[in-house]
This record gives C-alpha cells, structure tokens and sequence, in this order.
C-alpha cells in the first residue's frame, strides 16, 4: 500500500523540490499552499509522470483555523498521512519596532502556531500505527539571536528546540521527528523578505533548493533528530556555543 506524505508550503520552493522527490519514492502527496492554481499545476505534473494520487488542499496558513481545515481535509478524503512535512514559513527584514503588527502575527501564525498545530493533529495517529515521519524545517537562525529578524530567528529556534523535545518523547513508538537547519538557499526567501541586499545572500552562496531537499528528505528518511546542511549552518552552530552571544548576535546583525 503507498503511503502518503503531506507538504506545506508546496507551491514554490523547497516545497514544490518535497513534492517531487517524495512523488519520485512513490508516496502519494497532499499539497497544501494558499495558490491553488501552483498547486494544481504541481499536481498535473506530479500525476502525469509518477502515476500517484496528489489531493490539492489551498490554504492560507497564516488562518487562525488553517491547520483544522488542512486536517478535517484529510479525515474528509480517508487519507492517512505517514509523513508531515512542516516546510510552510516566511521571514521579514527590519526593526522589530517597525514591522507591521499584522505581519508579525503572519509570521508567528505560520512558522510556529500551524507547525504546532498539524504537529498534534497527525503525530497521534502516526503514534497509534507504529509509524510516520513528522519533517520540520528550521534554519541556521535556530542557533542565535538574529537582530533585523528578530522574529525569524526566534521562529525557528522555537522550531528546532520543540522538534529535538517531541522527537525524544516519541522515541521507540515507530515514529521519527527531525529537526533540518539549512543555511541560505535559493527559493526566492531573500526577495520575499526583502532583504537582497543582505549579506548571507550576496557573500554566500546559496545552496539549490533541490539539494537542501534531498538532504532533508535523507535524515528524515534515517530518523535523524537534527540535520545541519551546509558549511554555513556548520560554522553559525559551532560558532554560537563557542562565542558569547554579544558577539554571535552582533555577527548575525552583520551578515543579516
């Protein structure tokens, strides 16, 4: 029997390279964004190629009831979901005192508060099978403060710590959490953040979205707890346990 797997953030990026690989290992998807027509043009392709199912499920989920809606989605079509991808977050550049409290609360809603939520929607019926794979996409943020992305940073600190506890808690029940911390990478991030300019896109290179996906895909494929990708993510990880944090935030403003 296939399984299947469930993918925010699918439309573009690092979700729509999920989509691909996990269709390529024969999983049938659920792809969830808010631009329905990406995410049927996604499925047309997906389908056409790999023969799998793909359901379309068009959310926004910066929603309050956005992660209800994806799960009572799945319970209305009869699909078990084996693997939860968490990929869907967005960040923002700027002081903190300036941002746009409506944004903030997006953000938040988007990167930890839905995360959380499909988090305990499927992982206690993965639990009761014996089996599932819960994907959650941190970031080199996760290792310091990151002035000018405060709350970026601060999301996906939240995102690594709350994936390592989970997965701990889960250990030995047939179902594995695991933390990926990639450094820059090329999915148009930068521009929607607005922050071309910023130096961990102008001085670094920024790794291809299909290679940071396939390592993702890997270490959850191994149950790894938590995946660093790249020299980058290496380096800020070392970097923010040798250094005091006065100085790994003030490099942070720096490359930010």
């Amino acid at each position: 029997m296939s399984k299947t797997a469930l993918i925010t953030g699918a439309s573009s990026g690092l979700g729509w390279e999920f989509a691909k690989i996990y269709a390529r290992e024969g999983y049938n998807l659920v792809i969830v964004a808010r631009s329905e027509d990406k995410l049927n043009e996604l499925k047309t392709e997906l389908e056409e190629k790999y023969k799998n199912k793909v359901w379309v499920c068009a959310q926004d989920l910066s929603a309050i009831d956005a992660a209800s809606k994806v799960f009572n989605f799945t319970l209305e079509n009869q699909i078990n979901v084996d693997v939860l991808v968490n990929n869907a977050g967005f960040g923002d550049y700027g002081h903190f005192h300036e941002f746009d409290p409506q944004r903030q609360k997006e953000l938040l809603q988007v990167n930890i508060v839905a995360l959380v939520q499909l988090t305990r929607y499927f992982l206690p019926l993965m639990v009761k099978r014996g089996y599932g794979q819960v994907l959650n996409i941190s970031s080199i943020a996760a290792f310091c403060a990151g002035p000018k992305m405060s709350l970026y940073y601060a999301s996906k600190e939240f995102v690594r710590s709350f994936s390592e506890a989970v997965a701990e808690e889960v250990k030995g029940t047939g179902v594995t959490v695991t933390a990926f911390c990639p450094g820059p990478t090329a999915t148009g991030f930068e521009k929607a953040a607005n922050m071309e300019g910023s130096k961990l896109f102008t001085v670094f290179k920024p790794a291809k979205a299909k290679d940071v996906a396939e390592a993702a895909y890997k270490a959850a494929k191994r149950g790894k707890v938590l995946k660093y990708y790249g020299v980058i993510a290496i380096f800020m990880n070392l970097g923010s346990r040798l250094m005091p944090r006065s100085v790994s935030r003030k490099f942070a403003k720096m490359v930010n």
